[in-house]
């Protein structure tokens, strides 16, 4: 097991996703985020059953920078409850991981 996890999130637009991106890769609480446009989204909202396109965020991270990270995405997000959820990285490519781990501030 690494110390290093994947993040999602979703927003509205790939224009959001961007900004999103720059943020998390600046503040180094992200190594790399990779964008994913075409997203839909069924849920519930409000009482009501919903259904969005929207664009994944898949955020590369580490364990403790979570809580920095989930922060930063929060304050910047336009979702009053974004998702922010966080999944362990079991294994990874040794160069890989080395890489993300250089990219990260902390």
């Amino acid at each position: 097991m690494t110390d290093k996890i994947v993040v999602l999130s979703t927003c509205a637009t790939e224009e959001e996703a961007a900004k999103l991106a720059r943020v998390l890769v600046e503040a180094r609480v992200a190594a790399c985020v990779t964008m994913v446009p075409g997203a839909r989204s069924v849920y519930r909202w409000q009482g009501a059953i919903e259904q969005a396109a929207e664009c994944l965020l898949i955020i590369k991270s580490s364990r403790g920078l979570f809580e920095p990270l989930r922060v930063a995405l929060e304050q910047a997000h336009a979702y009053d409850v974004p998702e922010v959820l966080a999944m362990p990285v079991v294994e990874g490519s040794a160069k890989y991981v080395n890489w993300l781990e250089g990219q990260l501030g902390g």
